[in-house]
Formats: C-alpha cells, sequence, structure tokens
C-alpha cells in the first residue's frame, strides 16, 4: 500500500519527468479531502475532458459544475502539451469502480472486464483529464500524448510501480469511454519505454 505522495513531492516527480507544468491558483491545497480520504493510492487514471479550448478545461478541471464540484482531477493536459496542476489531495475524477480491476491494478497484473461500480476510485487514484472532445476525431497531439505519458510515469517512478498500474477512465467504470483516441495498452507500453530509460 502506498501514502500518496505530498504535493511537493508530486511537483518535483513531475519536474524529474521532464514535464511542463503551470501552477494554478493555490492547487496544492485544493481538494475533496472532507468528503473522504485520500489513500492508500494504486495506480494513475487517464480521462479525456470533453471539452474544447485549453482556458476553458482548465477552468473545468479546476471548479467543476454544480453537480460535481472540482478539482476533478490533479492536472489537466492541454493539448500543447502543457500539464496544468489545478487541485492535490482527493479529487472527483474517478467515481465508482470495479473492485476487481483495483486488485488487478494493486497486483499489477491484466485488467479484467469492469462490470461493477462497487469501489471509490476517488480514494485510490491519481487523476489526469486530457483536453479533447471524445468524439474519435479530436486529434491528439504529440506534444500533448508525450505529456500524458511523462506525468504517468514520474508517478509510476515514484511508487515503484510498473506501467500496469495506469489504466483509462473506460477500464474502471462500467459505460465510461474515455480516453478515446488511443488506446491504453498503446500509453501503457510508452510508459514502459519510459521507465526503463
Amino acid at each position: 500500500m502506498a501514502s500518496p505522495m505530498s504535493a511537493s513531492g508530486f511537483l518535483a516527480a513531475l519536474r524529474a519527468e521532464g514535464a511542463t507544468l503551470v501552477e494554478v491558483g493555490d492547487w496544492k491545497h485544493h481538494n475533496r479531502n472532507h468528503k473522504g480520504p485520500w489513500g492508500p493510492v494504486h495506480g494513475v487514471m487517464i480521462h479525456h475532458t470533453v471539452t474544447r479550448g485549453s482556458a476553458r478545461t482548465v477552468e473545468l478541471c479546476r471548479d467543476g459544475y454544480a453537480s460535481l464540484p472540482g478539482p476533478l482531477c490533479h492536472g489537466a493536459i492541454t493539448k500543447d502539451g502543457r500539464i496544468h496542476l489545478v487541485g492535490y489531495g482527493r479529487a472527483n475524477h474517478a467515481g465508482l469502480g470495479d473492485d476487481d480491476v483495483l486488485r488487478a491494478v494493486i497486483a499489477e497484473k491484466r485488467l479484467p472486464p469492469d462490470n461493477e461500480a462497487n469501489t471509490d476510485g476517488n480514494r485510490h487514484f491519481y487523476g489526469f483529464e486530457c483536453e479533447n472532445l471524445g468524439d474519435g476525431d479530436d486529434p491528439w497531439p504529440v506534444a500533448q500524448l508525450d505529456a500524458i505519458t511523462r506525468a504517468a510515469a514520474a508517478v509510476c517512478r515514484h511508487h515503484g510501480w510498473t506501467e500496469r498500474s495506469v489504466i483509462g477512465h473506460l477500464e474502471w467504470q462500467p459505460g465510461k469511454v474515455d480516453p478515446r483516441g488511443f488506446s491504453m495498452a498503446w500509453l501503457r507500453e510508452q510508459v514502459g519505454y519510459r521507465l526503463k530509460s
């Protein structure tokens, strides 16, 4: 079981991986910790935002909306490859998901199909929201995919996890399709390459 790294440690891990960072407001203290615990942490979850425009994306990820208050992730990754740090601690990104998937992530084994929503993912995953319409047509620029890879690798490297600790929202919660436009198998392969370097 892993305790979440400190906000400063998170920042340092991302910088060490060569990520381009933007610190948004008092992100280190912006969280949903009053709604429940954060940790132990077991993995990194990747999402797409269904938004267009970096400013709008970052604002939404930081503030959320009436029925789902922010932060909606720890880092919002815009198309230009920048990672905007919007919150740290418990964040409204994963929701309820499959306990069998969580067990597979912890064991770093092949993921089973997600067919239940019975486990609090906000407690156990770092989350990155990635600016994309999620329609399968909106492109994923090379700089953005590189930033996603670096973000996931930074967290995995810190905790001593392999690429099998990186999952998509669609692998966690039945009915979710994000991220759409690249495969999680491909992303895990890229993270694995980085971790070996």
